[in-house]
């Protein structure tokens, strides 16, 4: 058999599964240079594949509006096609990881923020002690981004703050944690006097986590459950991280709902001060897709949380 010249440029000019990966990358961020600094290649390489792709198949992915790039109608349709594509082919590469025995391979991890923050990092140093030719990549976002991301098949194992109404997702819990009210040491709650629940309402500015956060939807859970209306709070600020949030608390006279894994050290500093106001627990979730098969690597992440709540029970 005789292959062209022509043969070759044909099957370097097919799409590959580093052209899908560079299309979803432009495609989630609709921003080539953001895109690039997530996926660790140059612009000039995304536009390249993006163009090539474009080129090879007779199709436009994206339009150019001014210095903007936006998906077209067709680029909508592909994008499904290329995520289902990409999560059959790692589910191919895991299967042949896992054959070897957890030897090698890699685990994607999605968590919440106050979850990635202080209460998984012991399990995943844990995990790393016992598999350490497992790559770990975490990604942290809100409870609504976690759960995105198990359906859709990006995470193998997500774990979130509270709860999700999510027929395609099953849940587990693994830990149970307290929302606290905390303010700045010279705001008129911190004396720790019992607090009526009508008084969230009159007497405090709020600074509080973005909507779609584990913690701000607890925390607007347990006021409803208390007979507060949420939406009655005089809300100075919403911010995307737990980290702005007391930073704001330390230095202003706001208040705000927050886990206690985030702030029992200031508190025990004097930097900030825990308000008489008992919110009930919630508990931190592990989610998992109910019809997608599970990967060795997350069932041993799993049972390793599993088994520190059952020590600690």
């Amino acid at each position: 058999m005789i292959i062209s010249n022509h043969d070759i440029e044909q099957a370097n000019a097919m799409m590959t599964l580093e052209q899908l990966h560079i299309f979803v990358a432009v495609a989630e961020r609709e921003h080539l240079t953001r895109a690039a600094e997530a996926i660790g290649l140059t612009p000039s390489a995304v536009s390249s594949a993006i163009k090539n792709l474009e080129g090879f198949y007779g199709v436009a992915l994206f339009n150019r509006v001014g210095r903007r790039i936006e998906l077209t109608e067709t680029g909508r349709l592909f994008l499904d096609e290329a995520k289902a594509t990409l999560a059959r082919a790692r589910a191919a590469e895991l299967t042949l990881a896992e054959l070897g025995g957890m030897q090698r391979g890699e685990l994607n991890v999605y968590a919440s923020q106050t979850i990635a923050s202080y209460w998984l990092p012991p399990f995943l140093m844990k995990f790393h002690d016992q598999y350490p030719g497992i790559e770990i990549h975490l990604t942290i976002g809100n409870t609504k981004t976690v759960s995105d991301a198990v359906r859709g098949g990006a995470a193998d194992i997500g774990f979130i703050e509270g709860d999700i109404d999510e027929p395609a997702l099953a849940k587990r819990e693994v830990a149970e944690d307290a929302l606290v009210i905390v303010v700045g040491p010279k705001h008129p709650w911190a004396d720790g006097r019992p607090l009526d629940p009508q008084a969230l309402v009159t007497q405090s500015n709020w600074i509080l986590r973005e909507a779609g956060s584990g913690t701000r939807s607890e925390f607007e859970s347990a006021l409803r459950d208390l007979g507060v209306d949420p939406t009655r709070l005089k809300t100075a600020l919403v911010l995307p991280s737990n980290e702005a949030i007391i930073t704001a608390v330390e230095s202003g006279s706001g208040a705000t709902a927050v886990s206690q894994f985030a702030v029992s050290s200031l508190i025990a500093q004097g930097r900030l001060a825990r308000a008489g106001f008992h919110i009930p627990p919630r508990k931190f979730m592990v989610l998992r897709h109910k019809e997608r098969k599970q990967t060795q690597s997350s069932l041993a992440l799993e049972k390793l949380c599993i088994s520190k709540m059952k020590i600690g029970s």
